[in-house]
């Protein structure tokens, strides 16, 4: 009986020609234009990440604190709501890491008459409060400090990036509901042409007495191929854009979100693709049922 549903299938699927291949293009289209930005979705959120990890908050400092005054200072930091930990740099480690950083221009350090850095304190803000909104809160609690000439930094570029993140995701989802939409349109019309083509086919079946199921899964299965192959040829197409593509965008992404590499997508999310195309293919099969039937 399974043979028979199966062949069954694969029959509906030639007689159905070019529409069905048109089907079968269409969710290709859909799930290609889905999982392209969820590519994209999926890198920006692993720079969102990155970036918030590094979040810090700079004090400058209006005198160096000496001896208990710098303990004092630095406890009372720490005791700050949103704060994970504090590195304090003094006026001779900033004037050092200058010098490391202009390397062989360092020299022009020597001519001046006294070191004008500022003692500093970095502030590693807690997980939670690398939000904008945090970062400002701690940057006037930072600020109402009397020892503190100024506050520099925040999370307003990470939460950019955010933005952008969930603007992908949204013009992923959207796109590819609305090919999706067109995917199961055609789906259906051609499973409803086959079943105009087998009309007297069925009504033979019907009265030799074979039951609904036998009639109407082959369908079913003939959307699901449809969108199986859909499914199949989108994560074909996905891979070769990132095989070419990711290899000449890594440098760039190095340089401006920090990322040494692109990721694909896992294998979790393949299934979850391939299951949403044959999900697609399934749907177009039931709504021609039910068509068929009215």
């Amino acid at each position: 009986m399974l043979s028979f549903i199966v062949s069954e299938a694969f029959v509906d699927l030639r007689r159905a020609g070019r529409v069905g291949v048109s089907a079968i293009l269409l969710i290709t289209l859909s799930l290609t234009a889905l999982g392209g930005f969820w590519l994209l979705s999926l890198n920006l959120g692993r720079a969102v990440s990155q970036w918030r990890d590094r979040v810090r908050v700079v004090i400058f400092l209006r005198e160096e604190p000496a001896g208990s005054a710098l303990g004092d200072l630095v406890r009372r930091v720490e005791g700050l709501p949103g704060v994970q930990r504090v590195r304090y740099v003094s006026k001779s480690q900033a004037l050092q890491s200058l010098r490391q950083s202009l390397g062989a221009q360092a020299g022009v350090l020597e001519q001046l008459p006294r070191n004008p850095l500022p003692a500093s304190m970095e502030v590693t803000p807690d997980e939670d409060a690398t939000t904008p909104e945090a970062t400002r809160e701690l940057t006037a609690r930072l600020s109402a400090l009397p020892e503190v000439e100024d506050v520099q930094g925040g999370a307003e570029w990470v939460e950019g990036l955010a933005r952008w993140q969930r603007l992908f995701e949204i013009m992923g989802l959207g796109v590819g509901a609305v090919l999706a939409l067109a995917a199961i349109l055609t789906v259906t019309t051609a499973t409803t042409l086959v079943l105009h083509v087998r009309r007297a086919e069925t009504e033979i079946m019907r009265l030799v007495g074979a039951s609904e199921a036998v009639i109407r899964l082959p369908q079913l299965l003939q959307g699901m191929v449809q969108g199986l192959l859909g499914a199949v040829v989108a994560l074909a197409l996905l891979e070769i854009a990132y095989a070419i593509g990711a290899p000449r965008l890594e440098p760039l992404l190095n340089l401006t979100l920090g990322l040494a590499r692109a990721v694909f997508l896992s294998l979790p999310q393949i299934l979850l693709l391939i299951a949403g195309g044959a999900g697609l293919g399934a749907l177009g099969g039931l709504l021609a049922r039910g068509r068929a039937t009215a």
